[in-house]
């Protein structure tokens, strides 16, 4: 399914770890699509099941009230059974041809790429957009190779869907990732580290450029 590059601008990655005292993973999301995040991507790896499976849900009901895509990471069958918006997978061909399998054409499936290979075999196999990074790092998965900007702008040059720069994107480096061409970018602790989740999202939002 054609993912609309505008609902990539803002793509929020969440990480609960960086919930503070009181706040709640539902509660944070909301303050951010309250910004302007454009796009939630529930990636939870230490959750079980039965707890994914309730997150999933309640971010859903915030999301659709904004009218924003909720996509979950790595678990399609999550994804359907909530009916979701999509599923962000691996690299592997096959890991993105059987999430289409199970999905079908009315999900976004949207895998990682670090090259213009990675990038374009992607594609082939049916991905729907792209992740690419780490562009400036990443706090949040300390084994991340880096991406330099030139690489990440052949990329973009070289696929027809849309491409989102993720890796240690927050205010002071948003910016630089327009001119690679891009649809938008990725962020994690920039938001949900942020003391106020709401300022941030905005903050970002302006920076890459504000209304459309």
């Amino acid at each position: 399914m054609r993912m609309d590059p505008e609902k990539l601008r803002l793509y929020a990655v969440t990480d609960r770890s960086w919930l503070k005292p009181g706040e709640s993973l539902g509660g944070v999301v909301e303050e951010l699509l309250q910004g302007g995040v454009t796009c939630v991507q529930l990636r939870e790896k230490r959750m079980g099941d039965r707890e994914l499976l309730s997150c999933a849900e309640e971010l859903l009901e915030v999301c659709r009230r904004y009218g924003v895509p909720l996509i979950i990471n790595d678990r399609p069958d999550i994804a359907k059974r909530v009916g979701a918006d999509g599923v962000h997978v691996g690299l592997a061909d096959m890991e993105i041809r059987r999430a289409r399998e199970l999905l079908g054409d009315g999900y976004y499936i949207g895998s990682s790429a670090h090259s213009v290979q990675e990038a374009l075999a992607a594609e082939a196999a049916g991905a729907d957009y792209l992740g690419c990074g780490a562009v400036f790092g990443s706090a949040t998965k300390t084994d991340a190779s880096k991406l330099s900007l030139e690489e990440l702008r052949r990329i973009a040059q070289a696929v027809r869907i849309p491409a989102v720069a993720i890796g240690g994107v927050g205010p002071d480096n948003i910016g630089r990732l327009r001119e690679t061409g891009v649809s938008g970018a990725a962020v994690i602790s920039a938001l949900f580290a942020a003391g106020d989740k709401k300022k941030a999202a905005e903050t970002l939002w302006n920076l890459w450029g504000g209304t459309t």
